[in-house]
């Protein structure tokens, strides 16, 4: 009868590769239950950029967002909306449950300044979520932000979001979750593109606020 070898012996043996569970993923919830299910973390990854793939303005992009935007800021933390389309509706924001005095609206037209604003907003430990709408945006200019949002200071670093145009979906990029948007019948499709550490080619009809 072959002899028994205990667990412990075998952690010995440097013949035996050893895995490890993989490391938690720090993550906020996207407010979207259904979402959250299929999400690493069950949310917006921390420390990280998420990209948001919109065909046009008014697909359910801020509806999707705004949950994460209303729980940072009545815990305290500032978040920012950079270069949007069109400036928000501050009754309808506040009616979701967004602090206003909390909230930042950065108008900024020029690519380079639109970089340079999220990069020093997700290094800012006071920010917690940074949504920026960017056109342009290589992986330079990817690592960049993302760099930005892991040294944001608070231990689990800001939530980077990136809004881009239809084209980009084509594009590389480091983003640890991308999600593609479009309006349907119930309100918003969302389909996971990427998702470091998750499951992707999923999607889910989200009815928006």
């Amino acid at each position: 009868m072959p002899s028994r070898i205990l667990p412990e012996h075998l952690l010995q043996r440097r013949d035996l590769w050893v895995g490890t569970r993989p490391a938690a993923i720090a993550a906020e919830p996207t407010g979207h239950a259904a979402l959250d299910r299929l999400l690493p973390g069950n949310g917006w990854p921390r420390g990280a950029l998420s990209e948001l793939i919109v065909p046009r303005p008014g697909v359910g992009e801020l509806g999707l967002i705004v949950p994460l935007l209303a729980r940072m800021t009545q815990a305290g933390r500032r978040v920012a909306l950079v270069a949007p389309p069109h400036i928000p509706y501050a009754p309808a924001l506040r009616a979701a449950g967004v602090d206003l005095a909390q909230c930042w609206v950065v108008d900024a037209n020029q690519a380079a300044d639109i970089i340079w604003t999220l990069e020093q907003l997700l290094r800012c430990p006071a920010v917690g979520a940074v949504a920026g709408w960017l056109a342009m945006a290589d992986e330079r200019v990817q690592r960049r932000l993302q760099l930005a949002a892991e040294h944001n200071g608070d231990a689990g670093g800001a939530v980077g979001l990136l809004l881009r145009p239809l084209a980009a979906r084509q594009q590389p990029s480091v983003a640890a979750l991308r999600l593609a948007l479009q309006a349907d019948a119930h309100g918003t499709q969302v389909e996971i593109l990427k998702s470091r550490g998750g499951r992707v080619g999923h999607s889910v009809s989200l009815v928006m606020p």
